[in-house]
Formats: structure tokens, sequence, C-alpha cells
């Protein structure tokens, strides 16, 4: 197509390309693209290193915009906190300050990891894309699919100052460019003038608020109490820290009755009595490779500290702690895996209780390789046959 043909052409003109076969002429079609145009574009089939310098490319301005929009949403959620935590509702969890630093820091790392790139898609779509147009005159043109397949392309825009189609023409021509397509909007998006300000679009985002905004009320204000979806809203209960006319002090929340335990959670009837455990529960596991192995790393992991890795009372904690008494004493050796159980469940002296770091089976395991050690240092004849 000609120049003149192109000023005759009544579509509208969005910029004028040319291809090139090599880097090196991309890269030489860039830095002189940069004495005379502000607004073009490269297009490579891969990146082409050093391209930025040769555009005259500085920083972008998005990651400053990313900066900034998170760490002003992260202040704002920071005072939201602090309003929630010391103005309108103060309460001690756990025995933490009402204003607790520590526990704000997820919430707010992800509240300005969110707003930051939340935000930049969005500033992206309407600001550098051009929202709400959808489409691009460079889509599915020759230009494209070659600079995407094995060509270099260069495009200038129109609406640069300097630009003229002629102009245009004659530099790219100057360049080496073997191939000029120049590229046209879309008759129809052309004439349609779409932006953030025309009327369509407008109603359109009005009307997609509306249709949003009454859809999440009505799903959450009003269809959630109507049968079948009330089911959990609508039941014989009490909420927590409401006011209950049932009980004598007028509390929700009681105190568990005397006597009773959780489901699940029995009291052990020898927990005050290791000389009745002792007679009366005796070591279910059997004595496999696998067991004492089980023993060896609990053993190795929970007792060795105090009572040494053979359970000769030499700590490993070099006096930094009450050394724990040998296991080959003639007082354990007559104890039975039963009264073992009892101290290693409950505690003993300055040995706490291990039933919560430990499982039954891990205890009783424990117990056998005990038995090894003993029986390692004092063999019988028998054991050396």
């Amino acid at each position: 197509m000609s120049a003149k043909d192109t000023a005759m052409n009544d579509e509208k003109l969005y910029a004028m390309t040319g291809l090139f076969d090599t880097p090196d002429e991309i890269m030489h079609a860039a830095a002189e693209a940069t004495k005379r145009y502000r607004k073009f574009d490269v297009h490579t089939p891969y990146p082409v290193h050093g391209m930025d310098d040769a555009m005259g490319l500085g920083e972008s301005p998005i990651g400053w915009l990313t900066l900034i929009i998170g760490t002003s949403c992260m202040l704002l959620m920071l005072g939201f906190i602090s309003w929630i935590s010391l103005v309108d509702y103060p309460n001690i969890w756990a025995g933490k300050p009402w204003w607790n630093i520590l526990a704000y820091v997820p919430i707010l790392f992800e509240t300005t990891i969110l707003t930051g790139a939340v935000s930049t898609v969005i500033l992206m779509f309407v600001v550098f894309f051009g929202m709400p147009r959808n489409n691009h005159p460079l889509h599915d043109t020759p230009y494209m699919q070659r600079t995407s397949d094995d060509k270099f392309g260069l495009c200038i825009e129109a609406t640069d100052d300097a630009f003229s189609a002629d102009s245009a023409r004659e530099f790219l021509e100057g360049l080496g460019a073997k191939t000029i397509i120049p590229i046209h909007y879309d008759k129809a998006e052309a004439r349609s003038g779409l932006s953030l300000t025309h009327p369509a679009f407008l109603v359109f985002s009005a009307l997609l608020i509306l249709f949003s905004a009454g859809g999440a009320y009505f799903l959450l204000n009003r269809m959630v109490f109507m049968p079948p979806y009330s089911w959990m809203s609508v039941q014989e209960r009490y909420s927590a820290q409401s006011a209950n006319a049932v009980f004598k002090d007028g509390r929700t929340h009681q105190m568990p009755v005397a006597g009773t335990v959780p489901r699940g959670y029995l009291p052990d009837p020898f927990k005050d009595d290791p000389e009745a455990m002792g007679k009366l529960m005796i070591n279910p596991l059997p004595r496999t490779a696998d067991v004492f192995a089980t023993g060896k790393l609990q053993f190795d992991s929970k007792c060795s500290a105090c009572h040494g890795f053979y359970g000769q009372g030499d700590s490993r904690l070099h006096g930094k702690f009450p050394a724990g008494p040998t296991l080959h004493s003639n007082k354990v050796k007559d104890w039975s895996d039963g009264r073992l159980y009892h101290v290693i469940t409950f505690g003993q002296n300055v040995m706490p209780a291990y039933a919560k770091q430990l499982t039954k089976d891990e205890r009783w395991a424990i117990i056998h390789y005990i038995r090894a050690l003993q029986r390692s240092l004092s063999p019988k004849e028998t054991d050396l046959k």
C-alpha cells in the first residue's frame, strides 16, 4: 500500500510498522527511533539483550505505584485494627496486650500484598490498556504474526507529535525495513469512541455495580434467613457472651459440671497409685526390631538429655539441669514395666510428665528399649553363648 493509498484510506491509522530480519537491525532501528519519536514500541520473538537502553526506557513507575498503594492500605488496616483493639473492643487474649503488633504482622502483610497486586492490575487495565477497550489494533495482524515467529518489528504510533504516514514510511525504509505495514483501527471500534466517560460504558458499569451489590445484599441479608437456608441462623442455641435466663447467674458460658470429663478423656485410675499400676499393667507391645527402633528414637530425643544415651545418669546438659538417676540401679531394674510406665506418664520428682509428648505405644516402646540397655550392661552368661 502506498502512502497515497494510506492517506486516502477511510480507516483510522493506528501506527506504521516495519519488519527486520536480525536483532542487530532492530537494535539499530530502536536507537534511531528514540531520536525522532516518543510513542513507539519494539516487538521481538524472544528477549533481546540491551533493548531497554536502545529504546531509551527509564524505570517504570508501576512498581512505585504498587508500593505506595500497598503501604497506604497497610497503614489504614493498622489504624483499623488499633481502633478495634484499643477503643471499640479491647480484650486481653491469652495474656497478650491489647495492642499486639506481632499478631498483626500476618494481616498487615497480606493486606499490603493483596491491595498492591490488585490495584496494579486495575491500573494497568484502566490507564495503560485503555479500558474499556477489549481489543488492540495490532492483534491478529500480519505484523504480530511475524514478530511472534521469526521477525523483529518496530511500531511507530500515529499519535506521536512527529508522526506522519509518509515520513514514518520513509524513516522505516531508510532503516532497512524489509516489509512496511500500516496498521488501522477496526472501523466499528474507531467509530464507537469507547472511553471511561462514554455513556454506554458508564451505564454498563452502573448496572454491573447495582446487580452485584443487589445480589450480594439479597444473598447475605435475605436468602440466608429464608427456608430452607435458615437452618444455620435459626437454631435453639445461645450466642457466646449473650445473656441466658436458664441459669441463675444469667450467663451463657458456664463452668463444666463438677465430676464430669470431656468425651474421650477418661481419667486414669492409677494416676495416684504407681504401685497398683506396676502390678496390674503389663507391656502390650511385642519385642520386635520396629518396636526397639521406636523406643531408641524416642529415648534419645526425650530421655537421653537427663539420663544419658545409655541410661547411666550422665546427663548431656552438663550440670545446667539436675541429672536424672541411672536406669541401671537395682531399684529401677526391679520395677515392673507398669511402674516405669507410671513414671513416664505422670512424672516423678523433678522429672515432668511425658503423656503429651509421647503416645502410649511410644512409652511402652521406650520401656522395652530401657530393658535392652539394662541387659546390655549386665548381660547374663546365656547372652554370650
